[in-house]
C-alpha cells in the first residue's frame, strides 16, 4: 500500500492499470490474498518503481 500510495495511485486506478477489479488491490492490499512474483512484478511497473526497490522496501517494514 504505502508503494501505491507513494506513486500517488489509488486502488481503482491501479486495478485499472492491471486490467483488475479493484477488489484485487484491496485484498492483496489488507493481507487476504498474496500475491505471486510475476503478479508483484506488473504492479511495480503498473506503478513505475522499480521492484528490487520495492521490495527491499517492503522487506525493511516487515523486518521491525
Amino acid at each position: 500500500m504505502a508503494i501505491r500510495q507513494r506513486a500517488g495511485v489509488t486502488q481503482q486506478e491501479l486495478a485499472k492499470r492491471l486490467g483488475k477489479p479493484q477488489s484485487f488491490v484491496s485484498s492483496y492490499e489488507n493481507g487476504q490474498r498474496r500475491i505471486d512474483l510475476l503478479e508483484f512484478l506488473r504492479i511495480t511497473d503498473a506503478l513505475g518503481v522499480d521492484p528490487r526497490r520495492a521490495f527491499a522496501d517492503i522487506l525493511r517494514q516487515n523486518l521491525r
